[in-house]
């Protein structure tokens, strides 16, 4: 059942998750709040294909944060106007760029959140820097967000192209695949994933045969999947690093073409359960990726997910959860500094170390902003293995975060 995004929700489970992120905060309401309001901005792709990944139910992850925090807070809340508003990226940079200006300047806009796609996280990041403003993305992948274009304003929350690449890239290669033929969209997401999964599938004693950008976003990859048998030596495994819509028709037409039969092997380099429910978890099952979070992989996070699913009638990606974590820091954060100001949120969120329903054993770096935290590296489960429709993940092994993410980079300077 959808509940509106004005929606109060009031379980207990809500005050268990929440007392888990610190509480304390101002006596009372504050005071340093610029207009007595807080307003978290929602910048994803509403309708294209990564809706499914992020979009209307990223939303509704961050209200719920908001509801959540109103309900414990109270009348003691940093501020009793919290606001949430969103807009559509298109997954287009310039669009992104537009729309966060809008966001911040004109909407009044604390801190932006989601983000899918890279190219238009690069571009939110800068304006972020411009505008002073926090922005916290749980959507987009490339490392450089952390790296040569970090800013102070930005916040890594949930995953990277080094997290998927050395889960997934040097698994499948100790198991065999040494041969690689990678397809990868080509912008900045995909562009990054070749390079850290070439890095990761070396390091593990393989190579890539042959590389391919293909366009973004695309339907039609035949020209691609017709080549890879032809290729001398032929390659074991055929890396697929597209993600949302894109991926699910590369899978599609990797099995209309029947390359499994020819001896070639197929590897994701990012996986979320909307994908597999789009694909089919019969025809996924026993493919090996790595991932942030999901949804039953301990009881709190399985709690979470079920009031979620009560609120939108969906179990959440990772990135939905990630939004949530995020948005209820931040809002945490801001109570304790009984401010909004960037700055002031900053200081009480960077060295911050926590474990909630989404990051275990996590770590804010204040290096760089990366939230370190656990991965998993997983296969899709076998149909006749799960316990509800939507059980979709099978645990293979816990990454722990420091290995599942890199150092900081040292091109990254936050001050």
């Amino acid at each position: 059942m959808k509940h509106r995004l004005s929606t109060v929700v009031a379980t207990a489970a809500a005050g268990a998750l929440l007392a888990g992120c610190g509480g304390g905060g101002p006596s009372s309401g504050g005071g340093k709040v610029s207009d007595d309001k807080i307003v978290l901005g929602v910048l994803t792709d509403l309708s294209g294909v990564y809706a499914d990944i992020a979009g209307p139910n990223s939303v509704q992850a961050v209200q719920m944060a908001v509801d959540d925090f109103k309900k414990k807070y109270g009348d003691k809340a940093v501020t009793q106007n919290i606001e949430v508003i969103k807009a559509d990226h298109q997954n287009k940079p310039e669009i992104a760029n537009t729309q966060a200006r809008e966001m911040y300047d004109r909407k009044q806009a604390d801190a932006l959140f989601d983000v899918p796609t890279s190219s238009a996280a690069l571009a939110v990041q800068t304006v972020a820097g411009q505008a002073k403003k926090l922005y916290f993305n749980t959507g987009a992948a490339t490392t450089e967000l952390a790296g040569k274009t970090c800013n102070p304003y930005t916040y890594e929350w949930a995953y990277d192209t080094y997290m998927l690449a050395h889960g997934t890239g040097a698994a499948v290669t100790a198991q065999g695949g040494k041969n690689w033929y990678t397809i990868y969209p080509d912008y900045a997401f995909g562009q990054d994933m070749q390079k850290k999964f070439e890095t990761a599938i070396a390091g593990a004693g393989g190579k890539i045969v042959a590389k391919d950008p293909t366009p973004f976003p695309s339907d039609n990859y035949s020209t691609f999947l017709l080549k890879a048998p032809r290729l001398k030596p032929k390659p074991d495994v055929l890396g697929a690093l597209q993600a949302g819509g894109d991926l699910a028709n590369v899978v599609k037409q990797y099995q209309q073409f029947k390359l499994k039969d020819k001896g070639i092997e197929l590897a994701i380099g990012l996986l979320f359960d909307s994908d597999i429910k789009a694909i089919g978890a019969a025809k996924l099952a026993g493919t090996m990726f790595t991932t942030a979070w999901f949804w039953n992989v301990d009881a709190k996070a399985q709690a979470w997910a079920d009031r979620f699913k009560e609120r939108t009638g969906q179990r959440p990606t990772f990135v939905q959860a990630a939004d949530y974590s995020a948005a209820t820091h931040y809002l945490e954060a801001a109570q304790k500094a009984g401010s909004d100001k960037a700055a002031d949120v900053s200081k009480e969120l960077d060295g911050t170390k926590f474990s909630d329903f989404f990051a275990h054993n996590a770590t804010v770096r204040a290096e760089d902003h990366r939230v370190v935290h656990d991965a998993y590296l997983a296969k899709v489960k076998d149909p006749a293995k799960a316990s509800e429709t939507g059980d979709y993940t099978e645990p293979v092994k816990t990454i722990p975060a420091a290995e599942a993410f890199d150092k900081p980079s040292p091109d990254c300077h936050l001050s």
